[in-house]
């Protein structure tokens, strides 16, 4: 017993020599089965190739995942109290609306890069499904700036009134991202394409993806302690950025393996579904921020006329 629980560790935590040689060996075998097209091949000993590629990349990405298990806590630990030590990293780590603000520019910047990239795809490639997707992130930059301009001008925490009101007009304008995301599902179904990626860059966005949208769930409930509106709308803005994120992967797996599937319309019925699921979420997201904030715009209106 005491054998195999030594072999066992050795095969899961081997020298980091032998990590990096396999980790090379199986990201460029990886890299030549997607570019050469070779995971589709009919040859029965290519497909044993590219099986045992596979299986050598699980492998490699289990010790590596193993050994950053070992590893990452004590490095976070101190990267942590490294960044603590410094002034921009204290005041962003213990300060919420500074982190609030700073992560609204980074947002506000990476999302006009989308709208200029998809406006260019849109209008050099004659794209409605890029230029649908280009209102789409227009949309969320309006909403971005008016948080930001806010922040700039008033600051975080500082009119209570005043903060429930931008708050709930983004609210109001969120409810406008909904046509937007009917009429990019309505372009999917009807034309049974989406968002195409080749070979590991698919793997790689789903990677993103998932990590976006799981973060930004996590941060609308954990923003929620601050009870601040602005900061609990910028969160639902990046939660409804991370749901098209995961509609644009859902089409693109679609396109990469929905083909096998041999059920009627079933790349369509699964985007119909995704998309009515993000869609009715953020319905859902610009309805509670629009009456949580005229519930407590009435009651500060009660409080102050009785004052």
């Amino acid at each position: 017993m005491a054998d195999w629980k030594k072999a066992g560790k050795k095969l899961l935590f081997p020298p980091v020599w032998l990590i990096v040689i396999v980790a090379v060996i199986s990201a460029a075998a990886l890299a030549v089965v997607f570019m050469e097209g070779l995971d589709t091949s009919p040859i029965v000993w290519v497909s044993g190739l590219v099986y045992a590629v596979y299986v050598l990349a699980f492998y490699s990405l289990t010790v590596i995942c193993a050994a950053c298990a070992l590893v990452f806590p004590g490095c976070y630990r101190k990267i942590k109290q490294m960044i603590y030590h410094t002034k921009f990293g204290n005041k962003y780590m213990t300060d919420a609306a500074y982190r609030t603000h700073f992560s609204l520019c980074v947002s506000l910047g990476i999302n006009l890069l989308y709208v200029a990239a998809n406006l260019f795809s849109g209008i050099w490639y004659r794209s409605v499904w890029s230029m649908t997707l280009a209102a789409y992130y227009i949309i969320l930059a309006v909403m971005r700036f008016l948080l930001l301009r806010f922040a700039n001008k008033i600051g975080i925490g500082n009119d209570r009134v005043q903060e429930l009101r931008r708050s709930k007009l983004c609210g109001i304008i969120l409810m406008t991202v909904n046509f937007v995301l009917s009429g990019v599902v309505v372009l999917v179904i009807v034309q049974n394409k989406g968002f195409e990626y080749s070979g590991i860059v698919l793997y790689v966005m789903a990677m993103y993806t998932f990590y976006v949208t799981v973060n930004s769930t996590l941060n609308i409930f954990k923003y929620r302690r601050y009870n601040s509106p602005v900061m609990s709308t910028a969160k639902t803005i990046s939660l409804a950025a991370a749901l098209v994120s995961m509609l644009s992967l859902t089409t693109a797996m679609l396109s990469q393996f929905g083909a096998e599937n041999k059920t009627p319309h079933f790349n369509q019925i699964m985007v119909g579904a995704t998309g009515a699921g993000v869609c009715v979420i953020v319905v859902t997201m610009s309805v509670y921020t629009i009456a949580r904030t005229n519930k407590e715009l009435k009651k500060l209106r009660v409080t102050n006329s009785q004052t």
